[in-house]
């Protein structure tokens, strides 16, 4: 009787260590979710300051080219505006193609493509796109080990009983794979 109370009590034991370890797993990995998410909303914001700047240098040479400002503008906006990472993706996709048809202006514009202003600008954007890129990556693979591990044993057991739901990849919409096809007059 004495052997059966042990080997239950630390059944129990076990059972309620493996909850606890699976719990403070999940916790780590849902904050790590968090932290990578809010480091792409830092260079999103970062390259969103940078835009009026940029759209303002550009319309000194370029005035007439104003549905390629307003696309930018309205992108911008709508990227400002988005709260899920879903929204955030499909927002970054339409912002980059906005910004691809304001940059290939620059092409036709030899004065623009020589102004200090634009080109410090365009390096900071450059710098910023990299650091949106590699945010983009970390978050990616903690989405991943998120996901990974609520499917797995013990966790998947435990997930139910939390207030944690699988976390949405910072993917680029179908739109933003497209290569943008730019007009010049």
């Amino acid at each position: 009787m004495k052997m059966f109370a042990a080997l239950f009590a630390f059944v129990i034991v076990a059972v309620v260590g493996v909850y606890f370890m699976s719990y403070n797993t999940l916790i780590g990995l849902k904050h790590g979710v968090e932290e990578g998410a809010a480091a792409i909303d830092t260079q999103l914001q970062r390259r969103s300051d940078l835009i009026p700047n940029l759209v303002a240098t550009v319309k000194g040479f370029a005035r007439h080219e104003t549905e390629v400002f307003k696309s930018v503008t309205d992108a911008r906006e709508r990227m400002m505006s988005a709260s899920t990472m879903a929204e955030k993706s499909a927002a970054n996709g339409e912002l980059s193609g906005a910004l691809s048809r304001l940059l290939a202006i620059s092409e036709s514009y030899p004065e623009l493509k020589s102004d200090k202003v634009y080109i410090g600008l365009m390096d900071e954007l450059s710098g910023t796109e990299n650091r949106i890129a590699h945010a983009r990556d970390k978050y990616n693979r903690k989405v991943r080990a998120l996901n990974e591990t609520m499917e797995k044993l013990p966790y998947s057991m435990l997930v139910p009983s939390l207030a944690i739901d699988k976390a949405d990849y910072f993917e680029a919409e179908a739109s933003a794979r497209k290569p943008v096809k730019v007009e010049l007059d």
